[in-house]
């Protein structure tokens, strides 16, 4: 609709509108996030959970509104296997792994999974609960927190080594009963072509996987995980590195999102990522393998 608009004044709208929308969503659970801290009742602050995840929906469905508003962009999906969406379900919960090209991604992730899987969450150090404002969002909303101990500390008292695991562990047990989404971007940063080059990455498309993280989220929690939903996100038409900027403008008009999914292999559920070395090196091989096939992905749609 704002297509028309030259493309700083489009960017400089839809940044506009997103920060509206933030800051808006944010005033509204303001009064729920204080009761579901002060109310000790579990089906009380269940009541509260629910609305503020109801919220939070409402901020991306806004969003998604924002991006047909200001952008001319064409979302491709891909799926892997042709029931699409039928698989997945906003009951169950899932481990979401992606390659990261553009802050857009996250934008464009919460756009195709709205209401179709549960509220995508980041797993987070425990210490940034206390960031001014986003700490209590993410509180109120869920977002798991992981303990985790330094490897300094770790070598002065070998004793708590494995214990982090298992307090983000006893976190996570109520999601047993509440699903979630749990989204990581492996590479650990926006892929560009300078920190391929620093990595020595052996990939094509991609920077060297970090495979710690969902590691982690798998020692925590695997065994209430339905699936993992693997997602490979390319913009052809735009070199990468991608900044946001570009995308407010509406500089990239094609998104290739291509979906597949998979039951967590059981070997992994339920292990632990940093005492057990077996595990470790077993699981980074099978995220080698993973990425090389992303990578392989990424090629066919560059040069079809």
């Amino acid at each position: 609709m704002l297509h028309f608009l030259p493309a700083p004044l489009r960017g400089a709208i839809a940044l506009l509108l997103y920060a509206v929308n933030t800051i808006g969503c944010f005033i509204t659970m303001t009064p729920f996030m204080l009761l579901k801290g002060i109310v000790f009742h579990e089906n009380a602050r269940n009541f509260f959970t629910t609305v503020l995840m109801n919220l939070g929906t409402a901020w991306i469905t806004l969003n998604s509104l924002i991006l047909r508003l200001t952008q001319n962009i064409e979302i491709k999906r891909e799926f892997e296997d042709e029931a699409g969406f039928d698989h997945f379900s906003t009951r169950k919960s899932y481990l979401v792994i992606s390659n990261h090209r553009s802050w857009a991604d996250i934008l464009l992730l919460q756009h195709i999974f709205n209401r179709r899987i549960p509220y995508l969450k980041f797993f987070l150090k425990k210490e940034l609960i206390w960031v001014p404002l986003l700490g209590i969002a993410w509180w109120a909303l869920d977002f798991p927190f992981m303990k985790r101990y330094p490897k300094e500390y770790l070598e002065k008292h070998p004793e708590q080594k494995g214990k982090d695991i298992e307090t983000t562990r006893k976190y996570c047990e109520k999601f047993k009963y509440s699903p979630i989404s749990v989204i990581n971007f492996l590479e650990g940063t926006r892929f560009d072509r300078k920190k391929q080059e620093k990595q020595q990455s052996p990939f094509r498309h991609l920077l060297k996987p970090r495979a710690g993280g969902i590691g982690i989220v798998l020692s925590s929690m695997g065994e209430h995980l339905s699936r993992i939903i693997d997602v490979t996100i390319v913009y052809p038409e735009n070199r990468p590195p991608i900044p946001f900027w570009e995308f407010l403008k509406g500089n990239i008009p094609v998104a290739v999102i291509h979906i597949r999914s998979y039951p967590i292999p059981e070997k992994f559920a339920g292990k632990n990522y940093e005492t057990d070395e077996v595990f470790k090196t077993d699981f980074q091989q099978w995220i080698n393998q993973i990425w090389m096939e992303k990578d392989e992905r990424i090629e066919k749609i560059l040069h079809p």
